[in-house]
């Protein structure tokens, strides 16, 4: 079964009834941490439960030392996991308003933590589910502990250090999933210092989306991402978060599962004696 799978509004919701099925509401808004509780609170899909970015999908934030979303421990992660209902066997299918960035945050960490198999992302998110005309609850869910184990994949992460050491060798590629404009630094609306890691290619995650609002086609992100196939790919952007949209992208087009730079730029820059680059690259 691949790692990364779509489902559309409409399997879905056939599937709702499902016994075992867990949904998780990933809204979120990086300049506004209430806005996925107070989503939820308004309307979610039936039986779906909050997965906050900020609280459940992230660790603490060390001033200085972290970025903005830094993984979470993989003792408290794995405790979300179960409260949420999640076994080996759980189909789960992750939701965002639309683009999928935060559900990927979700599907990356299930993978992490060995769940590569039956876990979805609704293809357009919220965005097209409401486009179905289908409805939302406002019903809490039932609480059904799962009993998920797990074991992160060092393999799959890259630290800073690591990261700092191995980049004059020249033998990574990175993928930075911010807007051209932040990875060229001309601008920067989020973090303190502007540009890019040197070395990396810009892969702006919001192209792996279509007009519709939904994925690429396989064969097209196949397109996009073929002249990384066969290197040491290291996926990063502000804070760990979009660059699981282009890793989520990446496997839907056959390429296998890349390493992330979780910390990504807005810890890169929390140390002044690393390099940084401008311009287009």
């Amino acid at each position: 079964m691949p790692i990364a799978q779509l489902i559309s509004p409409e399997n879905l919701y056939q599937r709702l009834e499902e016994p075992g099925l867990v949904i998780l509401d990933c809204r979120a808004s990086l300049g506004d941490l209430d806005y996925g509780r107070r989503s939820y609170a308004q309307g979610h899909i039936e039986g779906a439960r909050l997965a906050d970015l900020d609280r459940d999908l992230s660790g603490k934030v060390v001033r200085g030392v972290t970025g903005r979303h830094p993984l979470p421990s993989p003792g408290h992660l794995l405790e979300r996991f179960q409260a949420w209902g999640i076994n080996a066997n759980s189909d789960v299918v992750l939701y965002d308003d639309g683009p999928g960035a935060y559900a990927a945050r979700a599907w990356w960490l299930l993978a992490w933590l060995g769940k590569r198999s039956g876990v979805y992302i609704l293809n357009g998110g919220l965005k097209a589910w409401h486009e179905a005309r289908l409805p939302l609850s406002l019903n809490a869910p039932p609480a059904e502990r799962g009993h998920l184990s797990a074991k992160p994949d060092a393999s799959l992460v890259v630290t800073a250090q690591q990261l700092a050491a191995q980049l004059p060798e020249g033998r990574l590629t990175l993928l930075d999933a911010r807007a051209q404009p932040r990875f060229n630094g001309e601008a920067e609306p989020i973090d303190p210092v502007a540009g890019h890691i040197p070395g990396a290619h810009c892969l702006d995650f919001s192209k792996n989306i279509g007009p519709a609002g939904t994925f690429l086609a396989p064969e097209q992100l196949h397109e996009r991402f073929k002249a990384y196939e066969g290197k040491e790919v290291v996926a990063y952007c502000g804070s760990g978060v979009t660059a699981c949209h282009n890793l989520f992208a990446m496997c839907l087009a056959g390429l296998p599962l890349a390493k992330l730079y979780a910390g990504s730029w807005s810890e890169w820059i929390t140390d002044p004696q690393r390099p940084v680059a401008t311009g287009a690259g």
